[in-house]
């Protein structure tokens, strides 16, 4: 696949230079270039990501943040079986337990949300750092909800992070999975105080805190010219000419 002239491969992460470091210097260069695209792409082009993830794998598999950069294309694809695979792959090169929420989560999108409760449950979850505890948290909580444990989500959520009025990268998603949870409940007042905490924390917009809260709130967003509404007619020529 082409790489873009402006990548050079230097803008990837210091770690993962240095696992391709084990690699000849050429092809170190051209695995990296196919993981700037990847990261690049992963948001707005998953289809493209993944692509040049598939590239990365044939070059370098012996390279755990390859099998990693794999792994988070095909998830970002919804391809959770080979997401999983790659993931274990990474993990087995690793030894971290890092990926252990995502790996929880593909289980969910492969439909076995008892198997992601239960890696909630496994000792991996305390060798986390707190980011990943609370990822794993959003994760059992999902899962609790594929089985119709709404009730149980909520409880699942409610944690010291949730409580805290300290802003972390977690606690945008955090608070609106809450709410989120509240509002299937048909908890509606408490879902659009949590809503709106979740506003208030998210930052970067990496939630729609902000238009479910106005959804709540009977607030219609409408385009100042509805596709179905005419526009105004011109009045023709002829019109002009009268006497």
């Amino acid at each position: 696949m082409p790489i873009p002239e402006d990548v050079t491969g230097d803008e990837i992460d210091k770690d993962v230079r240095q696992e391709l470091q084990s690699l000849p210097k050429t092809l170190a260069e051209d695995v990296a270039k196919n993981l700037v695209m990847v990261a690049r792409l992963i948001d707005e082009d998953p289809e493209g990501a993944y692509g040049y993830s598939k590239v990365a794998l044939r070059l370098a598999s012996r390279v755990a943040a390859v099998r990693e950069a794999g792994g988070f294309a095909a998830y970002a694809n919804q391809k959770y079986s080979e997401a999983l695979a790659e993931f274990r792959a990474a993990r087995r090169m690793t030894g971290s337990a890092e990926l252990w929420p995502v790996m929880a989560d593909c289980e969910r999108g492969l439909g076995r949300p008892e198997k992601a409760l239960d890696m909630a449950g496994a000792p991996e979850v305390q060798k986390l750092d707190k980011a990943g505890q609370v990822e794993m948290r959003l994760v059992a909580a999902g899962a609790r909800r594929d089985m119709g444990q709404l009730d149980a989500a909520i409880v699942t959520l409610q944690s010291p992070e949730l409580a805290s009025n300290s802003v972390q990268p977690w606690t945008a998603r955090l608070r609106y999975a809450y709410a989120d949870a509240l509002l299937a409940v048909g908890r509606e007042r408490e879902a659009r105080e949590w809503f709106a905490k979740a506003v208030e924390a998210d930052r970067d917009g990496s939630t729609d805190a902000s238009d479910r809260l106005a959804e709540l709130d009977g607030v219609e967003f409408v385009d100042a010219l509805d596709e179905g509404e005419a526009a105004p007619e011109k009045p023709s020529q002829e019109d002009g000419d009268e006497d």
